[in-house]
């Protein structure tokens, strides 16, 4: 089975930008689609992007499309989150999943496997 690590978190202005990176154990990484989801504090758990196995197909909440960008290097088992434009209400722990599943019904929030989050935070 996949394990997931997150990495690139950290503090940033406003405006500013930031990679996350989402490394997977295992040989069968690009047989996953993956995604990236956040929890403000005080807030759920909310979608932020997904990507196919292939790297094909992306899928972004509407609070994130324009801003961020989310991309796989399967020979390096490896996901990402570019995020640009950063704003305070970004602030949030940030975390990589994977599903054996279609891609497209990340968003509905039930991923097989889950990373232990990153803490991003924008100041104003």
């Amino acid at each position: 089975q996949v394990q997931l690590v997150e990495s690139g978190g950290g503090l940033v202005q406003a405006g500013g930008s930031l990679r996350l990176s989402c490394a997977a154990s295992g040989r069968t990484f690009s047989s996953y689609a993956m995604g990236w989801f956040r929890q403000a504090p005080g807030k759920e758990r909310e979608f932020v992007a997904a990507i196919s196995w292939s790297g094909s197909n992306t899928d972004y909440a509407d609070s994130v499309k324009g801003r961020f960008t989310i991309s796989r290097d399967n020979a390096k088992n490896t996901m990402y989150l570019q995020m640009n434009s950063l704003k305070p209400e970004d602030t949030a722990v940030y975390y990589c999943a994977a599903d054996r599943g279609r891609y497209m019904d990340l968003r509905e929030g039930y991923p097989e496997i889950w990373g232990q989050g990153t803490l991003v935070t924008v100041s104003s």
